[in-house]
C-alpha cells in the first residue's frame, strides 16, 4: 500500500512519470527503506526547495506507523534510463 501511495504521488510530481519506480526494502524489524528510483532531471522536484517535498512525504507516510508500526526512511536515487 505505501509503495503505490509513494509511486502514484510521485508520478503526479515529476515530468517523467514513466521512469518512476519505487522498492521497499526491509532493514531489520519495524524498519523499512522505500527508495524512490526517478529520471535524473526529476530528482529535484521530488526533493523539492529545501527538502519541502520530499519531508512532506515523509510525515505522510510517518502517520502510516500508527497503523502499521513500520518506520520508514524514504530515499530518492536518480536512473540514467528508466528502470523496469
Amino acid at each position: 500500500m505505501i509503495e503505490t501511495f509513494v509511486r502514484d504521488f510521485a508520478r503526479l510530481i515529476v515530468s517523467h512519470p514513466e521512469a518512476i519506480v519505487v522498492e521497499r526494502r526491509s532493514l531489520g524489524e519495524n524498519f523499512d527503506e522505500i527508495v524512490i528510483y526517478a529520471h535524473k532531471e526529476d530528482a529535484g522536484k521530488l526533493i523539492g526547495k529545501e527538502g519541502r517535498m520530499i519531508n512532506a512525504l515523509k510525515t505522510v507516510i510517518g502517520g502510516c506507523k500508527a497503523k502499521d508500526g513500520i518506520s520508514y526512511r524514504v530515499n530518492v536515487q536518480t536512473l540514467e534510463e528508466p528502470k523496469g
